[in-house]
């Protein structure tokens, strides 16, 4: 799995990463045998996966789709995750004072390598592929310390800030330009093993800020959209737009919702 996701970062960003130096004249027979090495590769893993899932009497996915048709439908989606993933690295840039160029967020930030692996791993959730979403979720996991579930829906020009200790939830739905610092964590209450199909993770809306190792809980947990939520606040229910919450050690917590007054 690792080495398919070292392949698909290939395919995705030719010439960034990999050992193999591309002059333009090399990147077509290139990329035609790296599509060609990852048909192959993908189709062999589904496949292994949906038999590891009948041996381990899984519950089986409803999906009618073959280990082939999956393969096929990611390697036609390739050019909208690159157009996704370059937003994502143009959010980082634009928000991030510190960052100098697109390169160097997608060859050294760990945000991005975070939001390139969701974004793949997403696909296959998607498609009910079974074990291999998780497993690279938790390979990038390991890496950058930022542990987003495959299930998570994560809308366009996604930043991530730092990133460390930034945890969202299966359920979690995330609207576009949304920015998170490290630590923050949208996430559940716990709930017993027969609420696992319930919402459990709350829903942040477009061009929210979320500030560092703030906890965010609950399906039914709504941020609206332009609002602020600053360092440490542990927020279990929803606030409406352009809404400002922060932390004020004298009076406990305060919220400020300028549509509101």
């Amino acid at each position: 799995i690792k080495a398919l996701l070292d392949l698909l970062k290939e395919l995705l960003f030719p010439g960034y990463f990999g050992q193999e130096v591309l002059k333009d004249s090399d990147l077509s027979a290139v990329t035609k045998d790296r599509l060609s090495h990852l048909q192959v590769s993908l189709n062999r893993e589904i496949t292994r996966s949906f038999k590891w899932m009948k041996q381990d009497k899984s519950p089986a996915p409803s999906t009618k789709e073959s280990p082939d048709q999956i393969t096929q439908q990611l390697i036609n989606s390739l050019a909208n995750l690159r157009t996704q993933l370059k937003q994502d690295a143009e959010a980082m840039l634009a928000g991030d004072p510190a960052a100098t160029s697109i390169t160097e967020v997608i060859l050294s930030y760990p945000g991005f390598q975070a939001i390139l692996v969701h974004r793949i791993a997403h696909f296959l959730y998607q498609h009910q592929v079974p074990l291999i979403p998780r497993l690279m979720s938790e390979i990038i996991h390991s890496e950058t310390g930022i542990d987003i579930h495959p299930g998570a829906q994560i809308g366009s020009y996604f930043c991530i800030d730092h990133g460390t200790g930034l945890v969202i939830g299966e359920t979690a739905v995330i609207g576009n330009h949304v920015k998170l610092y490290q630590g923050v964590t949208l996430g559940a209450f716990s709930v017993s093993k027969s609420g696992q199909d319930q919402k459990r993770h709350p829903s942040i809306h477009d061009h929210v800020t979320i500030y560092a190792r703030s906890t965010i809980l609950g399906g039914n947990t709504i941020i609206g959209e332009h609002s602020t939520i600053g360092g440490n606040v542990w927020l279990t229910e929803s606030i409406p737009a352009h809404s400002k919450i922060y932390v004020n050690f004298k009076s406990n917590i305060i919220k400020h919702a300028p549509d509101a007054e």
